[in-house]
């Protein structure tokens, strides 16, 4: 199964992403760190969608050896969420599509201006950054959990029983 954990900055899509690939053994593929490790060899090269391009490639990869895999991404617009799916379909398996966000705006930003980096020499976005940042209204059913309401182990068991549904 493959499951597309998505949210502005800040929303707390790790925690959760990371929660849940300990919780069911899966794969997980951080878009951030990616483009990171991308900007480390070549400096230079504008990152467009290099990230997600590397990141769907490794998710179809495994997902191919039967593996679950957390792919942990804003995942912005409509293109790298129909991108998500289609390699879901390549590869004969399930997916679910899981937004991350807070309502409370205070908080979010809060998060977002009191976070520091978990990946050598990244630079964090700033709010400024967030609230410029493209991000689509979704046009299709999908899970949605707020970390202002919802605790990282909290929306763990949430995703995990949607995937319970899936599975059968």
């Amino acid at each position: 199964m493959l499951v597309i954990l998505s949210g502005l900055p800040g929303v707390g899509k790790t925690a959760v992403a990371r929660g849940l690939a300990r919780a069911i053994g899966a794969l997980h593929i951080r878009i951030d760190s990616i483009e990171q490790a991308c900007r480390a060899g070549a400096p230079s090269l504008p990152m467009n969608d290099l990230g997600y391009r590397v990141g769907y490639a490794v998710a179809e990869d495994n997902l191919g050896l039967g593996l679950t895999v957390t792919a942990d991404c804003v995942n912005p617009i409509r293109l790298t969420r129909d991108a998500w799916l289609s390699v879901a379909k390549r590869a004969g398996v399930k997916s679910i599509e899981v937004e991350i966000t807070c309502s409370v705006v205070e908080e979010h930003r809060r998060r977002v201006e009191g976070r520091t980096s978990d990946i050598p020499g990244f630079t964090m976005p700033t709010w400024g950054d967030v609230m410029a940042r493209e991000y689509d209204a979704w046009e299709r059913e999908h899970l949605v959990m707020d970390s202002a309401t919802s605790s990282v182990d909290e929306s763990v068991r949430v995703i995990c029983a949607a995937i319970s549904g899936c599975e059968s």
